[in-house]
């Protein structure tokens, strides 16, 4: 297979945690060829979406991770499969990006995850359609709105729609006295539109992601647990990745949304979970493959080439 990676520049990988890599290293392991492909290397010219890719090869050391083949320019139906893997956040420029790629969809490219998903399933406002398992949520820009949310639940969270990493993201108890200026700051003086939710005290034992691939998840999720003095779990943030099996509620609430993101075609996304509350759905890049692997022996990465094999048979 000639399977065409759409992420960030290489150069910023770090391949000891990063997933796309992962994916890579299985793939190649296999002799499928590996293309990689930036954002900013698609266009539509003479009717037709164009991209210019370049071929890696994989040397099996720690630097330099890989060697660059021939650039070519084509089309994206040229390959086999093609994961679109380019990280948050989400601008403009990501959702022109998914509009060209819907295009060369059309034009019979094999595009995971969907790209009229990629920009319909925002990573946060997407939990609105389980509302079974969410915390009470609150979705505003006024601030009149998150102080009578502070007020009913007391202790809350504040996140911008379009983050990644825990950027972003700031807890409020009903006795801060910073309330006014933190709602000031996350809105941008009520200019952005911010998602708050009821602070789930779980987090302690970590903010579980869990990898759901063609709708099945996978039976080990990482549990991000924060650091001292802190309240956000991401790994990007200083958190503590340790792996286990997935619980009940954990396989209640991949169990019901699985199948909805495969009709959908996201055929990779991460649940967050704490507790027993459903926070986000990643369908971007999701993360946390190879800490799974490290700790378990669950090749998830195995899971997801297997499913692009099967998928493009």
């Amino acid at each position: 297979m000639n399977i065409a990676f759409i992420l960030d520049p290489l150069e910023g990988i770090s391949i000891k945690k990063d997933s796309s890599f992962a994916m890579m290293r299985e793939a190649s392991g296999r002799k499928h060829r590996i293309h990689v492909i930036q954002q900013e290397d698609i266009a539509l010219k003479e009717g037709r979406v164009r991209v210019i890719s370049t071929e890696i090869f994989l040397t099996g050391k720690i630097f330099p991770w890989y060697e660059k083949g021939e650039m070519r320019h084509g089309h994206l139906d040229e390959f086999d499969a093609v994961l679109m893997r380019k990280d948050p956040p989400f601008d403009m420029e990501y959702y022109y990006a998914t509009q060209l790629l819907e295009m060369a969809e059309r034009e019979g490219a094999k595009i995971y995850n969907r790209p009229a998903s990629l920009r319909n399933w925002n990573e946060k406002l997407s939990i609105s359609r389980f509302p079974q398992f969410t915390p009470p949520t609150l979705v505003s820009r006024k601030e009149s709105d998150f102080r009578e949310f502070l007020d009913c639940h007391q202790d809350i969270v504040m996140k911008p729609l379009d983050g990644m990493g825990g950027s972003g993201v700031f807890r409020i108890r009903e006795n801060d006295p910073n309330i006014g200026v933190i709602i000031e700051t996350v809105t941008l003086y009520g200019k952005r539109t911010v998602m708050a939710q009821r602070f789930v005290p779980e987090i302690e034992k970590g903010d579980k992601r869990i990898l759901v691939l063609g709708g099945i998840p996978a039976p080990y999720c990482l549990a991000r647990i924060p650091k001292r003095g802190e309240t956000r779990g991401n790994l990007a943030s200083g958190g503590k990745g340790v792996a286990q099996p997935l619980s009940e509620r954990d396989l209640e609430i991949a169990g019901s949304i699985g199948p909805v993101l495969k009709e959908e075609g996201i055929y990779l996304a991460g649940l967050d979970v704490i507790g027993n509350y459903l926070t986000e759905i990643n369908v971007t890049s999701p993360t946390c493959m190879q800490e799974i692997l490290d700790q378990t022996g669950c090749d998830v990465p195995k899971m997801m080439i297997d499913l692009l094999e099967a998928e493009c048979a």
